[in-house]
């Protein structure tokens, strides 16, 4: 209750003093208040960056929280009034935004652990039908056009909370929700493993997500439907 009173008042705050401009930058204050500066993300690790995101899965998280498929009040309560076209137009904002990457933190995981994950990542575990990361991720794992985010540049425990939430449904996507059977076939172990690995991860020189993946992904997943007459690119 503490943190939603602050960052109404920061917000309100911050509202009232800025000039007028009529801008999208302008009318997602409310987003960056908890995001980070342009989406940068927020200073404790619960908020993601959602800068640069491609903008066809910012435009499905906006609407799975709006429409119930992933669960936090604030934001519920912040989309639920907006129309598919104004979501959509607030995550292409947010996806044209090229800001620099702060370094990941250093590691203290056991080199067993690193290893587990970087396998998980990279080459998945067929015995226990789990695609990589990369399969679906893209290459250099910065996400995949248009509807794919990146892994990397999200602390730890983000990352360990979105995958918890998958396994017990607390996060759902569109039909086939295919993040939710993969984490629910993942092990505790490995969910701690490939989140430790990506978090430690150095971004690319390149951290925009890739135009398309080399080869289809062997698994299907779930997207929304965009307005009329509206695309991504």
């Amino acid at each position: 209750m503490f943190r939603l009173a602050f960052w109404l008042v920061f917000f309100c705050t911050a509202a009232i003093a800025a000039p007028f401009e009529d801008s999208m930058a302008q009318r997602t204050l409310a987003c960056v208040a908890c995001h980070g500066k342009e989406g940068r993300a927020g200073p404790d690790g619960y908020y993601p960056r959602i800068a640069g995101k491609p903008a066809g899965y910012l435009y499905n998280q906006l609407l799975n929280f709006r429409d119930a498929r992933r669960h936090y009040g604030l934001m519920t309560r912040m989309v639920d009034p907006l129309s598919d076209a104004y979501l959509l137009e607030i995550a292409q904002h947010f996806a044209s935004l090229d800001v620099p990457y702060p370094p990941p933190q250093p590691s203290t995981a056991a080199p067993a652990v690193l290893q587990r994950g970087r396998t998980l990542a990279m080459q998945g575990d067929p015995a226990a039908k789990l695609p990589a990361c990369v399969q679906c991720h893209g290459p250099a794992l910065t996400g995949v056009l248009p509807n794919t985010p990146g892994l990397l540049g999200l602390p730890r425990d983000y990352l360990n909370g979105q995958l918890g939430a998958w396994r017990t449904g607390q996060r759902r996507a569109h039909a086939p929700d295919c993040m939710a059977g993969i984490a629910k076939r993942l092990s505790l172990e490995d969910v701690a493993a490939v989140a430790t690995w990506l978090a430690a991860q150095p971004l690319p020189a390149s951290t925009k997500p890739a135009a398309s993946l080399p080869r289809p992904p062997e698994i299907s997943c779930g997207s929304a439907v965009l307005p009329a007459g509206r695309q991504v690119p």
